[in-house]
């Protein structure tokens, strides 16, 4: 029987934020440990604050949206929610403060070893896990295809977008394909919900290899329902070919 993930401290070194909304938190095990994990899974954070039902301390789940690299550090990226206890006292968390964290956890990974082509679909901070694959990927040497349509409402809260953008003009076999729910007129990029761009992308991308194409979707429950169905469903992929998780 496997062990039960371990919890460990973390210390916060570094946090800026990505976006208006989404800071991100860089920690350091306290205990100088690698920190060991698949590309994609999540930990869990202890927070210090009571849980209103029973009282013990807050629990919640982050992708860790850094790769693995052998070292201490691992990254999250938080939104921050109006009323949410938790995401609010993160976005004031102070560079020094130590949490306690369970993990790794989560099956949604990619081993780079055994990837196929794939097309990775996110909204919001579900792009974490799915930048976590896209690094570790590029870091193996990988060239299998990896094409990412990330959704979100404005062009502001576009994650990543430097870095995203950049691996897509280094590497010919990444691709990134943001789209906005309220485009600005000067907007020159892909419109609307993720899902309406979905079956052409992957039509593109079968076209470009002889390999059957994976789909890895992350974000908020009624878009993972979503895509999954139009995959799933309407263009009857295998579930074996389809991997899916959802923050909420």
């Amino acid at each position: 029987m496997a062990a039960w993930p371990p919890t460990f401290d973390a210390r916060l070194v570094h946090a800026q934020m990505l976006t208006p909304s989404v800071r991100e938190l860089t920690f350091e095990r306290a205990d100088g440990t690698p920190m060991a994990f698949a590309a994609g899974q999540f930990c869990n954070a202890i927070l210090p604050l009571p849980h209103e039902l029973d009282g013990a301390h807050i629990k919640r789940s982050y992708s860790i949206a850094s790769p693995p690299g052998g070292t201490p550090r691992f990254e999250v990226a938080v939104t921050r929610v109006q009323g949410g206890r938790a995401s609010e006292w993160l976005h004031e968390l102070s560079v020094g403060a130590v949490l306690p964290f369970t993990g790794p956890h989560g099956f949604f990974t990619r081993p780079v070893a055994s990837a196929a082509p794939s097309l990775m679909i996110a909204t919001g901070t579900g792009v974490t896990p799915l930048r976590s694959m896209l690094l570790d990927a590029v870091a193996a040497g990988s060239q299998a295809p990896m094409w990412l349509v990330l959704g979100v409402r404005h062009e502001q809260d576009i994650l990543y977008e430097r870095e995203l953008r950049d691996l897509a003009e280094r590497h010919p076999f990444v691709r990134f394909e943001p789209t906005l729910s309220q485009p600005p007129g000067t907007w020159n990029g892909r419109r609307g919900w993720v899902q309406t761009h979905v079956r052409e992308l992957w039509d593109a991308l079968v076209a470009t290899t002889e390999q059957p194409p994976h789909a890895y979707v992350c974000g908020l429950e009624r878009m993972v329902s979503s895509v999954r169905d139009l995959l799933r469903t309407e263009m009857s992929l295998p579930r074996a070919q389809v991997h899916s998780e959802r923050y909420d």
